[in-house]
C-alpha cells in the first residue's frame, strides 16, 4: 500500500469513523485502493488515490484518455492523471466490477471517490456528471492534523502517529528557542 493510500485510509477511519478494506486485488493486475463503509448510515465508498506532487502531473485533468498511450512510457504519467483513466481502469473495468460485487458493491449503491492533489475545473465538472466525488489530498492531511492536534493519545496506526507527531512539532514552537545550540555551537534539533 502506498503512503498516500495509507493516509487516505487513516482519514476515513479516524476522522470520518468509517470501516475500511484496503488493497483488494483483482484479476488482470487491477487493484481497488480502498473500500469504506459508514456504519452510521450504511453508505459505501470506493476510493481510488492518484496523488502526485510533480508540478506537471499533480492535478486531475479532463484531457482525453487513450488506453493505448498507457503503454507508451513518456505518456503513461499524463494518462494516469485523467478522469477517463479513473473511470475506465479504476471504476468501471470488468475485473474491478466483479471484485466489487463480491463485497456487495453494485452500481448505484456506493459513491466513487478520487483522491488527488488538485483537479482542474473541467475535471471536477465531468467527475460530478459521472457521479464521482473528487477529494483534495491536501485538505485530507489538514483535516487529520486538525483532528489529532493537541490530543495526548498514543496512536498505534503508524501513519496517524506520524501525522500526529508532525502536527505537534509544528504547533509546539515554544518547545525550544530558535537559537538553542549544543556545546560545540551546533543547532540543537
Amino acid at each position: 500500500m502506498e503512503t498516500t493510500e495509507k493516509i487516505v485510509e487513516a482519514y476515513v477511519r479516524y476522522v470520518k469513523g468509517w470501516a475500511t478494506i484496503p488493497n483488494i486485488r483483482c484479476p488482470g493486475q487491477k487493484e481497488i485502493d480502498l473500500l469504506a463503509l459508514d456504519p452510521r448510515d450504511g453508505s459505501r465508498y470506493h476510493i481510488e488515490s492518484g496523488v502526485s506532487v510533480s508540478q506537471k502531473f499533480s492535478s486531475l485533468t479532463a484531457k482525453p484518455f487513450d488506453k493505448d498511450l498507457l503503454r507508451v512510457r513518456v505518456q503513461k504519467p499524463s494518462q494516469r492523471r485523467t478522469l477517463g483513466y479513473f473511470l475506465a481502469e479504476k471504476f468501471t473495468h470488468p475485473d474491478v466490477q466483479n471484485a466489487l460485487a463480491r463485497y456487495n458493491f453494485a452500481p448505484g449503491n456506493y459513491t466513487k471517490v478520487i483522491v488527488t492533489w488538485g483537479a482542474d475545473d473541467e475535471a471536477r465538472v465531468q467527475a460530478r456528471a459521472a457521479g464521482v466525488d473528487v477529494w483534495d489530498f491536501r485538505r485530507i492531511v489538514r483535516e487529520i492534523s486538525e483532528s489529532v492536534h493537541g490530543k495526548r493519545t498514543y496512536f498505534t496506526d503508524d501513519t496517524l502517529r506520524t501525522i500526529h507527531l508532525f502536527s505537534r512539532a509544528l504547533g509546539d514552537r515554544d518547545g525550544r528557542a530558535d537559537d538553542d545550540v549544543d556545546s560545540a555551537g551546533a543547532p540543537v534539533p
